[in-house]
């Protein structure tokens, strides 16, 4: 098991500009080349924009992108003609595939915290396609990836128990939890190899996102 700290991301984004990102993966600038993935996950990063911010118009290809909002609102519009509006405890899912234009921005009065997520699709190309969720439940499967998201929200004292995985991959989202002797708290991640069923207990209220992987 390796933990990564909420302060030993790497700063991104552009402050000056009302964007604020916090990777945990190499990314852009950032290069670690023991850190470039984790199983089919590229990218987990932290992004707080402020009121009227946001990413222009640009490209994408190959890539599920998985984003979780926090706080805030996500409007979100791409070329292939979807336009939507993601609030907290929504997963909106773009599948790049081919090729694909969006723009995220925060066109709200308050600021927006999300954790947005590339993983590798296991095949090349095909045709875009894009959904929100608005209750993921038990979890949602990302096939293209080999990968399943669990959300976990619990309560102080709760415990949730997770499946055996190749891969498996804890962020905390908010609150605090005990995993495998370690404590880990807002911002933190676990990353766990070839690990049997895995407990994860709350020491306060808590919500984790928790992607699972094949290697095959």
């Amino acid at each position: 098991m390796r933990i990564q700290r909420a302060g030993e991301r790497y700063p991104g984004g552009d402050p000056a500009a009302g964007i604020e990102t916090r990777h945990a993966l190499s990314f852009g600038p950032y290069y670690d080349p023991e850190n470039l993935r984790f199983g089919a996950l590229l990218a987990c990063n932290e992004e707080r924009l402020a009121p009227g911010a946001g990413f222009d118009e640009h490209p994408h290809s190959h890539t599920e992108i998985v984003t979780w909002v926090v706080e805030g609102e996500l409007t979100h519009a791409d070329s292939t003609g979807h336009t939507s509006v993601v609030r907290p405890g929504d997963l909106q899912h773009l599948s790049s595939a081919a090729g694909v234009r969006h723009v995220e921005r925060n066109d709200g009065t308050v600021p927006l915290v999300f954790v947005q997520m590339w993983l590798a699709p296991r095949e090349p190309g095909g045709t875009p396609s894009y959904e929100v969720v608005r209750d993921v439940g038990a979890g949602y499967d990302v096939p293209a990836a080999g990968a399943v998201l669990r959300v976990a929200r619990l309560d102080a004292d709760e415990s949730a128990t997770l499946p055996a995985a190749d891969h498996t991959y804890v962020h905390v989202v908010r609150g605090g939890v005990r995993l495998a002797g370690e404590e880990l708290v807002r911002g933190d991640a676990a990353r766990l190899t070839g690990e049997g069923p895995v407990n994860v207990h709350a020491t306060t209220p808590t919500e984790c996102l928790i992607w699972q992987m094949r290697s095959e």
